[in-house]
């Protein structure tokens, strides 16, 4: 399959799908850190969703578009149609942890933006779509109270279709993770183990261990668990 992994600079997804044989591509404004820039389109993403459509091209008997480039200029020709969407969109507006400077962000337009991007990809033309967000504000009360035209535009409120956690694929760590599925099974556990420590601040304050020694660093706090990453090429790549 042509596979985009929308959002990820980590190439976690993207290394396990190339394993299987799937034509996979990161993309991000971001360098790669999983070492294939040959893989990974640093850009913006939304021209890459749809890319007949932005194109204006007209699919030809490959399926192919246009051209764009890989990280270090390698070639890639872009299918009229991707077979698959995975996306790690920015949860910093959207996710309920950060629920104290909402405020602010609708007011600067912060948060519409957010939940626009999210739709958009989305709303794509992929007949397999997952979005990966922690807990967040796409399938609540709060979209309908303050985005009521996003609501009839979208069809919001979404529900997520499922949660899943590291610790049922093999990491000793505990993180709810929403994935809103489009034409997709829902995750199996592939490997349930320990959830792993707890640390308690002398504030008081209490930390799963993992976050605890990655605080300040959101780079490595927000990076696909291998197992998890594993589990979506397997399950979904099929």
């Amino acid at each position: 399959m042509k596979i985009l992994v929308a959002c990820e600079e980590s190439q976690a997804v993207t290394i396990e799908l190339r394993k299987l044989g799937h034509e996979a591509y990161s993309c991000d404004i971001e360098p790669c850190s999983g070492g294939y820039p040959e893989w990974h389109i640093m850009d913006d993403v939304m021209p890459l969703l749809n890319p007949g459509l932005y194109y204006g091209l007209k699919e030809n008997a490959k399926g192919l578009t246009a051209t764009v480039y890989s990280e270090n200029r390698k070639s890639i020709r872009l299918p009229y149609k991707w077979d698959m969407i995975i996306a790690f969109p920015p949860c910093t507006h959207l996710s309920v942890s950060g629920a104290k400077h909402f405020e602010g962000k609708r007011e600067d337009g912060r948060q519409r933006e957010a939940i626009e991007f999210f739709m958009t990809i989305m709303n794509a033309d992929c007949d397999k779509i997952a979005i990966e967000n922690p807990v967040n504000i796409i399938g609540g009360k709060y979209i309908k109270k303050w985005f009521p035209d996003l609501c009839e535009r979208y069809g919001l409120p979404i529900k997520v279709t499922q949660y899943i956690q590291p610790y049922e694929h093999g990491t000793n760590v505990t993180k709810k993770t929403g994935l809103w599925l489009k034409g997709l099974p829902k995750i199996e556990p592939t490997n349930i183990v320990d959830k792993g420590k707890i640390v308690t601040f002398k504030s008081g304050k209490r930390m799963h261990e993992f976050f605890a020694k990655s605080y300040g660093n959101g780079s490595k706090r927000s990076k696909t668990f291998p197992g998890i990453a594993k589990a979506m090429a397997e399950q979904w790549g099929v």
